[in-house]
């Protein structure tokens, strides 16, 4: 005859819902961090009005690789080159902007370089994977205008602070916004 224990059903089932409980919280934290991504950014703001993006296919970084002879070493280990420029006039969207690429970078980024005024930004992000750098992240937002500048692939750590630290991150965004700008039909400017 079977005795029917109380005992160890409360505790299997105690252990069974602190399995299931763990396992929402662990579904839930990984949906939270899938909203912050360059991906889901990008994708959410490509078609907001004003917005210039360029996603760089693979055939055309041989031409953004001329600027200079860093920018050729940087860009040859590239697979993924985004750039994106946004209006950014109110203080309310400027925060909000803020506060997503503040979710992005807070997701094991490492912070190389960050200045705060008010509520403009400069920031420059990266994330490395033992001793190389696989991505980077440069940020701008002047409380009129935001973009950032994205980069995947495989980079020296070095090399990647020595070009923020000369400010060629924020040329380089300049330059694929004419190169890609002026170049490629779409929308005329008329006065």
């Amino acid at each position: 005859m079977h005795v029917f224990n109380f005992t160890t059903f409360k505790v299997n089932t105690i252990t069974m819902i602190k399995k299931i409980v763990v396992f929402y919280i662990l579904v839930s934290l990984s949906s939270c961090s899938s909203y912050n991504s360059i991906d889901t950014f990008y994708n959410a703001h490509k078609n907001d009005n004003q917005v210039t993006a360029v996603r760089v296919p693979q055939f055309m970084l041989s031409m953004i690789s001329e600027i200079s002879p860093e920018m050729q070493a940087l860009v040859g280990n590239t697979k993924d080159l985004r750039y994106m420029q946004f209006p950014s006039a109110t203080s309310s969207k400027t925060q909000l902007l803020n506060q997503q690429m503040n979710g992005i970078t807070g997701n094991s980024f490492i912070e190389v370089f960050r200045k705060n005024d008010e509520l403009k930004r400069n920031v420059v992000s990266i994330r490395e994977k033992k001793n190389s750098v696989k991505e980077i992240l440069i940020y701008n937002n002047d409380n009129q205008t935001g973009s950032f500048l994205y980069f995947n692939g495989d980079f020296d750590p070095a090399k990647v602070r020595e070009m923020a630290k000369n400010e060629q991150f924020t040329k380089m965004g300049n330059h694929i916004i004419s190169q890609f700008g002026a170049s490629t039909p779409g929308i005329n400017s008329q006065n």
